[in-house]
């Protein structure tokens, strides 16, 4: 068995990044943007008004003050002329600064009559102009390689920008194994369960920027899994679940071999997890993962997303951990690194009572993954642990 830090340096090697592609600017969202993208104007684009109020000259400013309106800057439909002494414009939130004011007082400290304002007794500093440029600037840059959000978006539109180079999304196949499976929808025999882990696996992966596939289930004979591994030939990564072991009826790696696979490692000291092998299949890098519901899951936290981040363009790197204070005592633990289902509240941590790797219900309730190192000596309330957040 070998560590998972040692196993994700062997995933990292199978895969690369995958080429790009332009997609207009309503279609980015959660895309991949590969390289920076900079700014083509400035904004605001000129000074504008942060209030309503009248756009003034700050030298004619003092309480009780009287100044002649003499035209109004609205969004869109801006004041043409040079403000004079002694004059003001009506100005409205985001229209442009007439040239020569420099300071807006906002309406609820002025009294108007016809086309005449007196200033109030007690004035705020303002100004309430926004410099041109006060966001950003003509050349700035959003740095890629970044996943777009809704805010970078709306970013990226504001820059005037209408395209970008993203990566392609990666095309995993998944391919549930055993003849103990139904879909879901389907009625189970006396001795079936329910296929759960391609739907899951496929929810993690689309959700991280992937476009997972779920393959017809391949049953425990040669037929059927060669029949579905050929069925994953365009894939840029196949993932398999259930069959990695070693039993009489585990025939993922050996009808795998018999396909080309060459084989980078099998089985790591993790818990849960430890039956998984990877490799890749002519050019196309698979992963084995074992078939407990909360394995799969677990594994496809801690492995499957970070080779999916390579592909689309980050460094290969482990899944960020955090730490937070342990909510109660807890005992030694075993020879394998161990990622229990937890609950992360109040800044506090607590492991689930219950860890069996079949235990969706409690994977479910949990949002962390709390992760122990091997051979991790009892830890007593309130000690920092490592854990990846879900």
């Amino acid at each position: 068995m070998i560590s998972v830090d040692a196993a994700l340096t062997h995933l990292f090697e199978l895969v690369t990044a995958l080429r790009t592609e332009r997609v207009p600017l309503s279609e980015a969202a959660g895309r991949v943007m590969v390289r920076d993208a900079m700014a083509r104007r400035d904004q605001p684009p000129f000074a504008s008004s942060a209030m309503d109020g009248y756009a003034v000259r700050s030298k004619d400013v003092a309480p009780d003050v009287k100044l002649q309106v003499v035209g109004e800057s609205a969004a869109g439909h801006r004041f043409k002329n040079a403000l004079q002494p002694n004059e003001c414009v009506r100005i409205f939130t985001g229209a442009p600064v007439p040239d020569g004011a420099d300071r807006v007082i906002i309406q609820e400290d002025v009294d108007r009559v016809e086309d005449t304002i007196t200033l109030g007794e007690a004035l705020d500093a303002g100004p309430y102009i926004r410099a041109q440029g006060s966001d950003f600037a003509i050349g700035e840059t959003l740095a890629g390689p970044r996943r777009l959000r809704a805010s970078d978006v709306a970013l990226l539109a504001s820059m005037n920008i209408s395209t970008l180079t993203v990566t392609r999304k990666p095309r995993v196949a998944l391919i549930s194994t055993g003849d103990e499976l139904v879909l879901p929808g389907e009625t189970p025999g006396p001795d079936q369960i329910i296929a759960s882990n391609t739907y899951g696996l496929k929810a993690m992966l689309d959700a991280e920027g992937a476009e997972a596939r779920i393959l017809p289930i391949a049953r425990d004979n040669a037929a059927s899994l060669t029949a579905a591994f050929e069925l994953a030939q365009d894939a840029d990564m196949i993932v398999t679940i259930g069959g990695a072991s070693v039993g009489d009826h585990d025939l993922v790696a050996d009808v795998a071999e018999t396909m080309g696979l060459r084989k980078a490692f099998y089985k790591i000291r993790m818990r849960p997890g430890k039956p998984l092998m990877a490799g890749k299949m002519g050019d196309i890098p698979m992963v084995g993962l074992p078939g407990n519901p909360v394995s799969a899951m677990v594994c496809g936290k801690v492995f499957l997303v970070p080779m999916l981040r390579v592909m689309l363009g980050f460094p290969g790197q482990p899944a960020a951990r955090t730490t937070a204070a342990l909510a109660h005592d807890i005992g030694p633990n075993g020879p394998r690194e161990h990622y229990m289902r937890a609950v992360l509240h109040d800044g506090q941590i607590a492991p689930a009572e219950r860890q069996d790797s079949s235990l969706l219900s409690v994977l479910a309730a949990s949002n962390a993954l709390m992760i122990r190192p091997p051979d991790d000596q009892a830890r007593k309330k309130g000690e920092q642990m490592d854990y990846l957040p879900l």
